[in-house]
């Protein structure tokens, strides 16, 4: 995604909620499992959520073969713009070893943890927490009906899932092979923004287990490599922030590093100096005029401030700046950073801020 451009517009309608790969995954192991104990398969199948919402799901696949079943869902994000929507995804039970317990078992297209600092150790597939208990309880449930041990090897997995992975966060957490099974309430809300800003945590959380003292929020593509290229950290340094700064400065709060940079294109980083913690277009806008106004302090004169504060785009203000010879972005890029200093709420925390142009050069840096 380019540095300015805005995001898809919100649909002028309600939005439809979707289902998580985690509650999906749990429907799926449920209808397996009671098959794999000869109740055939359950379709549709009804699982509880952590809230306490019991949806229906329904099979679009189903096999059983001597020693196992599976079944397969596909995930239905609701209006949310999720890779995963569309996935198929699938769960094959098998009875274990008496006394193991539920166990969960990486099948194609499901990445497993290479890297220290997620919420499960390396060597781990890549099925996060609240998913491992929903279906722990949905195996317990069937378990109970049949009067089985719950004894339950679950293998998941999602067809092409490696290459989905390709366009999340997974590669650059360390998660290699597929897709992670996520999901912390079973519900995709639409643009709700919480899938993003866990990412960004978790991207927080991986920098600071490999001891890295210096992360980088980038606001898009281009600012991540203007960034690269001027300060030459490790891959895990550089976090996909995107529009949502305040995530990466809140949890910078009780989760810190030594440094921070802030990368981002003019127009995001005036959201930022006026006060926004959200960037995208949708949920802040520049004040013109006052961007004007810092102009004319930079010492514009009153013509230059006047087709400033007239101007469409932030965009053009810089431009009439830069061939007036005025510091614009330099400027800009210190408020930013003294009000991203405000929300870290940490002064042993260094910020800084670097303000990316359309060649993917640095056009200014906030002062130290």
């Amino acid at each position: 995604m380019e540095d300015d451009s805005a995001t898809d517009a919100i649909p002028d309608r309600p939005l439809r909620r979707g289902w998580t790969t985690g509650a999906c995954a749990t429907a799926a192991t449920k209808s397996a499992l009671n098959a794999l104990f000869g109740g055939g398969f359950l379709d549709p199948v009804e699982i509880t959520l952590p809230g306490g919402q019991t949806p229906a799901f329904v099979l679009a696949l189903e096999a059983r073969e001597t020693g196992w079943a599976e079944a397969g869902i596909v995930k239905d994000a609701g209006d949310d713009p999720d890779v995963t929507h569309g996935a198929t995804i699938i769960a094959r039970v098998a009875r274990g070893a008496s006394g193991s317990g539920v166990t969960f078992h990486a099948g194609p297209g499901i990445g497993t943890i290479t890297r220290p600092g997620l919420s499960l150790p390396p060597g781990e597939p890549a099925i996060n927490p609240v998913p491992r208990r929903m279906m722990r309880e949905a195996v317990s449930e069937i378990c109970a009906r049949f009067g089985e041990a719950p004894d339950i090897a679950i293998t998941l997995s999602i067809p092409n899932g490696d290459e989905i992975a390709k366009r999340t966060w997974n590669p650059r957490l360390g998660i290699v092979g597929g897709l992670s099974v996520l999901g912390t309430t079973g519900i995709v809300v639409p643009y709700s923004c919480s899938a993003w800003i866990h990412s960004i945590q978790r991207g927080v959380d991986v920098a600071r287990a490999m001891g890295l003292s210096h992360v980088v929020g980038a606001t898009g593509d281009r600012s991540e490599q203007a960034a690269r290229a001027a300060l030459g950290l490790a891959d895990e340094a550089y976090l996909d922030m995107g529009d949502f700064v305040g995530g990466l400065l809140k949890y910078l709060r009780t989760h810190r590093v030594d440094r921070v940079t802030i990368a981002g294109g003019f127009g995001k980083l005036v959201k930022l100096a006026q006060g926004a913690m959200d960037l995208h277009s949708a949920r802040s806008t520049i004040d013109m005029a006052v961007l004007a106004k810092i102009v004319g302090e930079l010492g514009g004169d009153d013509a230059l401030v006047a087709r400033c504060a007239s101007a469409n785009t932030a965009r053009e203000v810089l431009a009439l700046c830069q061939a007036a010879g005025l510091p614009l972005a330099a400027r800009i890029a210190t408020l930013a950073r003294q009000n991203a200093e405000t929300i870290v709420n940490n002064s042993t925390i260094h910020v800084c801020v670097i303000v990316v142009g359309e060649a993917t050069e640095i056009v200014g840096r906030s002062e130290e």
